[in-house]
């Protein structure tokens, strides 16, 4: 499985979660890195530290795969596949 489908396949509920928080993070630093009023040094330095966490959190969480998931994904496209090319009996 390379990358890209690596990034696209289904993302186990906890590590969503986690991803989530990630992001919050690098949002929560970057604003506090690009405030107009002097801060402290340490809450900058800080800051720069929870944005590199941030970061590394969402990166690491989306590459997780739900296994379970990809499966019947994989599944149900097999299926559709093969189902394209059948006549229509009325139903959808």
């Amino acid at each position: 499985m390379n990358i890209v489908e690596r990034t696209k396949a289904p993302t186990p509920k906890f590590f969503r979660m986690l991803r989530s928080i990630g992001l919050a993070l690098l949002a929560l630093s970057g604003s506090v890195i690009a405030a107009p009023v002097i801060l402290p040094a340490v809450v900058v330095s800080v800051a720069g530290y929870l944005a590199v966490a941030g970061g590394v959190l969402s990166a690491v969480s989306q590459m997780t795969v739900d296994d379970d998931a990809k499966s019947e994904e994989d599944l149900l496209n097999r299926m559709r596949k093969d189902n394209e090319n059948l006549p229509r009996d009325g139903i959808k």
